[in-house]
C-alpha cells in the first residue's frame, strides 16, 4: 500500500476511533427504569421501577422518591440514574437532569425549590 493510501486510511479511521458508542436507554413505552452503571459507565443494567407512567416528569418523581428512600435508609449515594422512553434521567440534590444520550450533554429538567420540591426551572419566583 502506498504512503498516500495509508495517509488517507488514517485520516478516515481517526474520527471513527474517536466515536465511542453510547449505551442506549430503553424505549419501552410508559416504563420508568432505574439504571445501574457497570464498566465505568460503558454499560448499564436497567431495573423496572414502574409501568404505565404517563410522562417523563412522573418518572422523574418516581426516581426522586427512590433516591429519598435510599437516603432515609442510610444510603450514601446522593445521585441516581434512571431512564424513560430513550432518555436518561439523573436525580441529585440539585434536581433532575435529562440526557438524550449517555455521552451527550444534559440539561436541568426539574430544579429543587427552597422547600425541597421539584419544579420547572424558572417557575418559582426569586425572592
Amino acid at each position: 500500500m502506498s504512503k498516500h493510501a495509508l495517509a488517507l486510511l488514517a485520516l478516515f479511521a481517526l474520527p471513527l476511533a474517536a466515536c465511542e458508542k453510547s449505551p442506549e436507554a430503553p424505549w419501552d413505552k410508559g416504563v420508568c427504569w432505574h439504571a445501574v452503571t457497570k464498566d465505568g459507565g460503558k454499560t448499564f443494567r436497567f431495573n423496572k421501577i414502574k409501568s404505565n407512567v404517563p410522562q417523563i416528569e412522573n418518572c422523574a418523581a418516581e426516581l426522586e422518591g427512590m433516591r429519598q428512600r435510599f437516603l432515609a435508609l442510610g444510603g450514601g449515594n446522593r445521585e441516581l440514574i434512571g431512564a424513560y422512553q430513550g432518555s436518561y434521567l439523573i436525580a441529585n440534590p440539585r434536581g433532575i437532569f435529562r440526557r438524550e444520550k449517555w455521552n451527550g450533554g444534559q440539561y436541568l429538567m426539574l430544579e429543587r425549590t427552597g422547600d425541597g420540591r421539584l419544579a420547572q426551572p424558572g417557575a418559582m419566583p426569586i425572592n
